[in-house]
């Protein structure tokens, strides 16, 4: 069949128009591409997006961030310096980076200690950290530590056998410390039996169950500290009777016995003693707040009627909890029948209540007296022990606990690690299943679809 010459133009004139629209809406989308940016993360755990840790901490920091890449020439690696950073910009818009070359400028490179590596420069308000290797945990940890304006001192009491914050023993608060540190919260220990006063300096005052009584003495100059507001941690544990006399004057009462979890099985723990939280009350330090705490030997705590402060439960074991007086032998779980209290049971406390005007608080986020006096008591000081600190949440909680009484709060809700996970973990039989697919089926669809379109161009 012949196609007359006039509808044979009429198909021709169709086609090009066709192609003709095809070429605009191209060129249309090529032009929206250059002039708007539309990125979307599609990977399962949000690896190229920044986590809520960092987007917060952009949130909490005004000002203009400059960061300065000293990176010779090359198109990889800016680029993914530059990839990372575009991702801070989303968030902060008065974020910049710059690229230098070091052998351009010899004397600076010389100035900033900066290898041939090359190195990042992260300057905030005056103040800058150098990074030799950049990601966003690195990165938003530089950020922390600039946004601190300067160092908080922790005072530890010692000299009666408490937990060290340096010490490496089980029972000591060494990682605590350390991590403490790199957020430039100075930890200090003070013996009042050879320095008879408390250092002004100090942000918050640590006590931790001492091994044998404190002073007389000791214990006034305690007193008086929490009487002229000075801010407190106080871990306490079951047994423990040598701070009942601080407890008191706080207005708190440490129960008797051991806090047992009957519920702290359902999660694999055969340990009766080991008190688990996941259920947070509202309170600052415990907002936003999801994973689970582990708590070995905690004792419970009441509080009394007659006290100035003003008390919130921040941490209660579950309804199938009660307080143990006899031995916990052999991690059985026991009868609760003839013990004193039943769950849920309170096993840490947040009190505050107006500063006063001659107290030893010092303010870190300003120059201004805080508002307010901040105490923790706690029944359980092993949860941040060099033992138990890496279990779960627990060095998230501590830090927690650490911004909300020395008054840091915009930064509470900032977890210890922000790096996203970085490693794939696959079970045998998803590695088979891949494999079988990348060996087998895979090559057999290539040869069914090469057969296929062998055998319709045979017929034709």
């Amino acid at each position: 069949m012949k196609i007359s010459r006039h509808k044979h133009q009429q198909i021709s004139l169709k086609n090009g128009l066709i192609v003709l629209a095809l070429l605009c809406a191209f060129g249309t989308l090529a032009w929206l591409s250059n002039r708007y940016k539309v990125e979307t993360d599609i990977t399962g755990n949000n690896s190229n997006s920044l986590s809520q840790a960092s987007q917060k901490l952009l949130e909490s920091l005004p000002g203009d961030i400059r960061l300065t890449a000293y990176i010779k020439k090359e198109p990889a690696l800016r680029s993914q310096i530059a990839q990372l950073v575009d991702r801070y910009k989303r968030h902060k818009a008065d974020l910049t980076l710059s690229f230098i070359d070091p052998d351009s400028q010899p004397d600076k490179t010389r100035e900033l200690n900066i290898d041939a590596t090359g190195a990042v420069i992260v300057e905030y308000q005056g103040r800058s950290e150098k990074l030799n290797f950049i990601d966003e945990s690195s990165l938003t940890n530089a950020l922390l530590q600039l946004a601190n304006a300067g160092e908080r001192w922790v005072t530890f009491l010692t000299g009666h056998g408490e937990r060290a914050p340096d010490g490496i023993a089980n029972f000591d608060l060494g990682q605590f410390g350390k991590e403490l540190d790199r957020r430039k919260i100075k930890a200090q220990t003070i013996n009042l039996a050879t320095m008879p006063d408390i250092p002004r300096n100090s942000a918050l005052l640590v006590l931790t169950a001492p091994a044998v009584p404190l002073l007389p003495a000791e214990l006034e100059l305690i007193k008086r500290y929490i009487r002229q507001g000075g801010n407190l941690l106080l871990l306490t544990d079951p047994g423990n009777r040598h701070l009942d006399a601080l407890q008191q004057l706080i207005g708190l009462r440490q129960l008797p016995g051991t806090l047992v979890d009957s519920s702290s099985k359902l999660y694999g723990i055969n340990d009766p003693s080991f008190v688990l939280a996941s259920d947070y009350i509202r309170h600052p330090v415990t907002q936003g707040f999801q994973t689970i705490t582990v708590y070995p030997v905690a004792a419970a705590l009441e509080i009394g009627e007659e006290t100035d402060f003003q008390a919130v439960v921040l941490l209660k074991s579950a309804s199938q909890s009660w307080t143990e007086t006899g031995p916990i032998a052999g991690k059985i779980l026991f009868d609760a029948d003839g013990d004193e209290k039943q769950g849920p049971l309170a096993f840490a406390y947040a009190l505050t209540r107006p500063s006063t005007s001659s107290g030893q608080v010092l303010s870190t986020s300003s120059d201004k007296e805080p508002l307010e006096q901040r105490i923790i008591v706690a029944g359980d000081g092993d949860f941040l022990s060099n033992s138990y600190i890496g279990n779960v949440g627990n060095l998230d909680m501590g830090l927690r606990m650490v911004n909300w009484l020395i008054h840091d709060d915009r930064f509470i809700d900032i977890p210890a690690k922000i790096a996203t996970d970085k490693s794939l973990q696959l079970s045998q039989i998803s590695v088979a299943v891949i494999g079988f697919g990348f060996l087998v089926v895979i090559p057999f669809l290539l040869m069914g679809a090469g057969f296929y379109i062998w055998r319709k161009r045979k017929q034709r």
